[in-house]
């Protein structure tokens, strides 16, 4: 690199920071605003955002380590939507009555993979017709039992189980991966590059 040519590198290391923020910042809106955009245009608007990041940040970094930069950051930006959402307001709950349980089994192929997994379909009756249904890796009640469910009375979020959904994973490994793609973007272009 010559002494005239522009240090691009040292932008795309702010490029993880102003994408999570525009991405979180969409994320939010389109999970909790009065009046969000419609499903396609909230998912078109998120992927232009991530994939327009990741091939900012690409084109800056240069060289073999912007590939995984990249990476690291698309999947930091999908896991902060991820964390959006499980964040976003749940704002009723409801003590709703289990109609049925419907159990189905997954079965994964291949050798080291998890042999098989559980999923419980709880069918519910609740007040006001809504939530009717809520799925978890565990059962929540047996048919006639009852079951607290939180929800978003606008149905834009999926319900869950009162006192669960918790955001900590999801934003915690947003923030090691963005962290990640800008200390790669950070550490500057390599000696024979």
């Amino acid at each position: 690199m010559s002494e005239g040519e522009p240090k691009v590198w040292r932008l795309a290391a702010l490029v993880p920071v102003v994408a999570a923020a525009a991405v979180y910042g969409w994320a939010r809106w389109c999970y909790t605003a009065a009046s969000p955009p419609s499903a396609a245009i909230a998912l078109v608007g998120g992927a232009a955002l991530v994939v327009g990041a990741s091939v900012v940040y690409f084109v800056c970094v240069r060289g073999s380590r912007s590939l995984f930069g990249a990476l690291f950051l698309a999947l930091g930006l999908l896991l902060t939507v991820t964390a959006t959402d499980q964040a976003a307001s749940r704002a009723e709950a409801a003590v709703c009555v289990v109609r049925e349980v419907k159990e189905q089994v997954t079965r994964s192929a291949g050798e080291g993979l998890p042999a098989e997994r559980t999923l419980y379909r709880h069918l519910l009756n609740c007040p006001g017709g809504y939530p009717d249904e809520l799925t978890d890796e565990r059962r929540l009640a047996a048919q006639g039992g009852e079951v607290r469910v939180a929800y978003d009375p606008r149905h834009r979020v999926s319900p869950a189980p009162e006192g669960t959904g918790s955001s900590w994973t999801a934003a915690l490994g947003a923030v090691l991966l963005l962290v990640l793609s800008t200390l790669v973007a950070a550490a500057g272009p390599f000696r024979d590059e």
